[in-house]
Formats: structure tokens, sequence, C-alpha cells
């Protein structure tokens, strides 16, 4: 591949669309070409801007989930669930069609 500095061939990209199995038509192949370098570049200098002595991570803030154990506890029964619904059918919510047949 071609150094990010000195540009990516429309070539490289259609490789890297193949690897990625991305179908791109001819003009988003000569877009993603002009563009690709600037990308690149722009990743570099986020890699930089971290220090040896930042550690990698997903989030930039401490995330920690918060566990508890399942237990059985009392819930309503489906006639009270279903109480204040519009409209219900076989103890379920019955809501409008919004998508056609052919989804």
């Amino acid at each position: 591949m071609s150094d990010p500095v000195s540009g990516i061939s429309r070539a490289d990209v259609a490789h890297l669309a193949e690897l990625a199995r991305i179908s791109l038509r001819d003009e988003e192949l000569d877009h993603l070409a002009a563009e690709l370098p600037a990308i690149l570049e722009h990743v570099r200098v986020v890699q930089d801007a971290a220090g040896d002595d930042v550690a990698p991570m997903s989030h930039p803030l401490p995330i920690s989930n918060v566990f508890r154990p399942d237990e059985v506890r009392e819930s309503l029964a489906a006639d009270e669930a279903l109480a204040g619904a519009p409209e219900s059918e076989q103890q379920r919510f019955l809501v409008p069609k919004i998508l056609g047949d052919e989804q």
C-alpha cells in the first residue's frame, strides 16, 4: 500500500474494499482514494498524542457494570399489566402494524 503522506491509489482502495467485503461504486473509490490519506494522518496524530504512560482504553471515563443476583420477585399478573393498554390480544399488547409485508 502507498505511504499515507503521498496518497492512496484507487487500486489500493479497491483492494481494501475487497478485503473488507465492501462493494463500492467508482465514484466512491475515487472519493475515498482522495480522503483516506487525510483520515490516516488524523489517526496518526491521535496515536502520537497518547504517551507511553497512557493505557489504552475503550472509553474516556471509567465504566463498570452493576451486577445483581437474579431473584424471583412479585410482579404484575398479565391482566394487571395489560389493564392500561389500549388494546390487547391473547395476553399480549396489541400494537399497530408499522411495516409492510415485504419486511
